[in-house]
């Protein structure tokens, strides 16, 4: 899995690209802590519009980033989530506690 990522403006803003599976999700779970943890947001948002497969791992990658930023004092968001990952959030019932939002060019 591809990781990205920007700040501004109090927001954190992780761009992942590629399947949200074991392998995927073990491979950048720890570096979007660290970056939650160093930068302290009061926003983080995970870009999930370029995962094209999410299972139970890319829930837990999710909910684990969810429960770094609340310790940190910040929300956690999910930007345009392509159609399988928004599925498995809905099916999960995580959408109650993560927002999902829409970019404008979504």
């Amino acid at each position: 899995m591809i990781l990205t990522e920007n700040l501004k403006d109090g927001t954190l803003t992780v761009c992942l690209k590629g399947e949200m599976d074991h392998h995927g999700a073990a491979a950048v779970r720890q570096d979007v802590d660290e970056l939650i943890i160093r930068s302290k947001p009061k926003k983080a948002v995970l870009v999930l519009s370029d995962i094209n497969f999410c299972d139970s791992s890319g829930l837990g990658l999710i909910m684990g980033r969810y429960k770094t930023a609340v310790r940190v004092g910040a929300t956690l968001s999910v930007m345009d989530p392509s159609p399988p990952v928004e599925r498995m959030i809905k099916l999960a019932g995580m959408d109650k506690l993560i927002k999902i939002e829409r970019s404008a060019r979504a």
